[in-house]
């Protein structure tokens, strides 16, 4: 965990963050996350007149996942305005779980983590089986 480059995944997070379209709350948000075949996917939040219908930077950061290949994601972060890292939501920890697993690492408010620690006993596709 120590020898991974953090500071240029949050780099990119702070670049995805500038794109965010957050004219009601004025928290931009973005997210930057590595693939297991090593591309880089990245979102920003994106609000909505209608609140409840925002999407999460993260949800941003799943869809281009999948729209350039899929895979398994390894390593992630999201960022605030001001570049502070930040946590994802209940529902970003969810789409987050289903898409890299319990070994995505996360680096978070209190250091890296995976995501077993961040979601413990999380609900994903095993449960469906």
């Amino acid at each position: 965990m120590a020898e991974f480059d953090w500071d240029s995944l949050k780099t990119e997070a702070a670049a995805a963050m500038g794109h965010a379209y957050v004219p009601y709350s004025h928290f931009p948000v973005g997210a930057a996350a590595l693939v297991d075949d090593g591309r880089l996917v990245v979102g920003c939040n994106v609000e909505n007149a209608a609140y409840g219908v925002a999407l999460c930077a993260e949800c941003g950061l799943v869809s281009q996942l999948h729209i350039t290949g899929g895979g398994r994601l390894t390593h992630f972060v999201c960022v605030n305005r001001d570049r502070d890292v930040i946590m994802p939501c209940g529902r970003c920890r969810q789409l987050l779980y289903e898409n890299g697993g319990p070994d995505l690492l996360l680096l978070t408010v209190s250091g890296v983590k995976r995501m077993d620690e961040v979601l413990p006993d999380a609900f994903g596709p095993d449960d469906l089986a």
